[in-house]
């Protein structure tokens, strides 16, 4: 077994798309970044590249690669668990958090965790994802941006 710990954080800004473990979410504000900068994706991929010590997503899909501008992180994720495989590894779970005071977000729980499972070819009850807020403390409390933190099980096949 191999265990790997994920973190990423994006600031909110006007005219972007809010994206959220591949939901699009209703809101005023989306998440700044060079990809569709999912929070809760990228700190999933970076739990699961440090469980084999393959390094982060930004040595995988790096910012400043015209290729990944815009890129859908469910994608990044499925090249992702494409490397994991190949290295004769699987999910065993992922335990994920979203840190955001704004928007709700429980009602979108379900899909998010479907939308992951599904990219990484395992059962939903794998995949658990939570929200809370800061209690407006810090910049997430504050309104200003989301983060997320993962951690992930890998098992060798």
């Amino acid at each position: 077994m191999r265990i790997g710990h994920g973190y990423d954080v994006h600031r909110l800004a006007e005219d972007r798309r809010l994206v959220l473990g591949g939901v699009e979410i209703a809101y005023e504000k989306g998440l700044l970044g060079h990809s569709d900068a999912d929070v809760l994706v990228h700190a999933i991929m970076d739990s699961m590249l440090g469980a084999l010590a393959l390094g982060d997503i930004g040595k995988l899909f790096p910012d400043n690669d015209p290729e990944y501008e815009g890129a859908d992180s469910m994608k990044l994720l499925k090249r992702v668990c494409e490397i994991i495989d190949g290295k004769g590894y699987k999910i065993g779970n992922i335990d994920s958090t979203i840190c955001a005071q704004r928007p709700k977000l429980a009602s979108y729980i379900a899909d998010m965790r479907k939308n992951i499972a599904s990219v990484c070819g395992c059962e939903v009850s794998r995949i658990s994802v939570k929200a809370t807020t800061e209690e407006g403390l810090g910049f997430t409390g504050e309104g200003a941006g989301i983060s997320a933190t993962a951690v992930c099980l890998l098992e060798e096949k």
